[in-house]
This record gives C-alpha cells, sequence and structure tokens, in this order.
C-alpha cells in the first residue's frame, strides 16, 4: 500500500496571531473531541542516535527523515502511542502503535528483549534502530495544544504554545519529572491537509508578514543541550 503523505506548513506566530486566529477557527471549524476546554497536554520523549542523527537532519534540512516518539496527553499514562513520523520535503505521513505504561517504561529503561515478539511492526521497526544505529531516549517535550478539525479537505490545524523541555530528564512516566520553558520558544500554527486546503481554512490561518518555517519542536528542546 502507498504510504499517504499529507501537505504540512508551519508558522511561527505572536500571540496576538494566536488570539485572531483562535477567533476565526472557532467560527468555522471543530474543536477536537479529545480537547479538554479547547487544549490539551503532550508529553513527548524523543529517541536519537548517539550522534544525533535525527536532530542533524532535521538542522541541514535532509529532503527525507524520520524521527521516533512515544507519547501520551493530560498526564494520562494510561493510552500510550509509539509514533514514526516521515517527512519528504513539505510532506508528512505518521504511523502509530500502543503501548502499555510497561512496555514504555522498558523503552525509557532500554530494555528491549520483549520488541521483536510483540507482533506490531512499528515496534520491531524501533528495536532494529534501537540495535543497530543506537537510538535512545533523548529528551521529553511538553507544550500545549489547541486542536482544529475542518472535514473537507481533511484538515486539521493546530496552535501549539508553552514549549517546555525535559533537559536530559527522560523518565518519561514520572508526572513530577521538571520541564523547563525551551529557551524563547514560539507559538507555532501548524496546517496539515490531503489533498487541496480550503480557501476558507486558508484565509482564516492568515498572518500577513510571516512566511513558513522549518520550526522543529525536538529542536527547540536541545538547545540545553
Amino acid at each position: 500500500m502507498a504510504l499517504q503523505y499529507r501537505h504540512e506548513l508551519k508558522h511561527e506566530i505572536s500571540y496576538a496571531d494566536l488570539l485572531a486566529i483562535r477567533q476565526r477557527l472557532r467560527a468555522i471549524a471543530e474543536t477536537d473531541p479529545h480537547a479538554v476546554n479547547g487544549s490539551y497536554r503532550i508529553r513527548s520523549l524523543y529517541f536519537d542516535s548517539p550522534g544525533d542523527k535525527a536532530l542533524r537532519e532535521k538542522i541541514d534540512g535532509v529532503n527525507l527523515r524520520e524521527k521516533f516518539r512515544i507519547r501520551y496527553y493530560n498526564n494520562d499514562c494510561s493510552v500510550i502511542r509509539l509514533e514514526k513520523k516521515s517527512k519528504r520535503g513539505g510532506l508528512g505521513t505518521k504511523f502509530s502503535a500502543p503501548l502499555s505504561p510497561e512496555e514504555a517504561q522498558m523503552l525509557v529503561d532500554g530494555e528491549l528483549g520483549w520488541m521483536m515478539d510483540s507482533g506490531r511492526p512499528l515496534v520491531q521497526e524501533l528495536y532494529c534502530k534501537m540495535r543497530y544505529q543506537a537510538l535512545r531516549p533523548k529528551t521529553i517535550v511538553d507544550y500545549m495544544r489547541e486542536p482544529y478539525i475542518y472535514h473537507p479537505g481533511n484538515v486539521r490545524v493546530t496552535l501549539d504554545y508553552d514549549i517546555r523541555t525535559g533537559l536530559r530528564c527522560t523518565d518519561f512516566l514520572r508526572p513530577d519529572c521538571v520541564t523547563v520553558p525551551a529557551g524563547d520558544a514560539p507559538i507555532l500554527l501548524e496546517v496539515k491537509w490531503d489533498a487541496f486546503l480550503p480557501s476558507i481554512i486558508r484565509d482564516a490561518v492568515q498572518t500577513p508578514g510571516r512566511r513558513a518555517e522549518a520550526f522543529s519542536k525536538y529542536a527547540q528542546c536541545r538547545i540545553y543541550d
């Protein structure tokens, strides 16, 4: 089956932009049903090699690249996902697989023996890359997200802010793991769509004078390394 890549666009925006875009989106789009009072907190743990392959490929603008992370929402460790994000130019796709809290903790602890018998191809792929590329947990990335859905074009618009880094802490499941602001991290507008971006959404997310950016929350959260 062919990979289903989606268009992705990112803009760094100001707080005034956020207020205006939020107001316009609330008039035309739906709030993601998983949001609580319009938003949720995301905690991710990113993997990288000893030579920081994923980070360097992002900084260098490598056209074909990928990164692995595990993630949960709103401090709820009962639902954890392993995800692989793949990028090709301005297009992206994502694969995911469920993890139990015990499996997530074993990943954090470097216990890999269970992975090849998991029956999940993505878990098995990560096992191979942890063995042969020496991928290991690198840093925690926390942030708040306001998600909006517009069904024509399968559009998803998100507003991300309060980006925080776990520094060198990788204890992903500890709710009291200390995180700190990731430098002067911006507010980030992301727009994802399939074949076409409806003009009503294009108009709603307009930010005059701002251009698309190649911003990475993972890279931002590595600034103190």
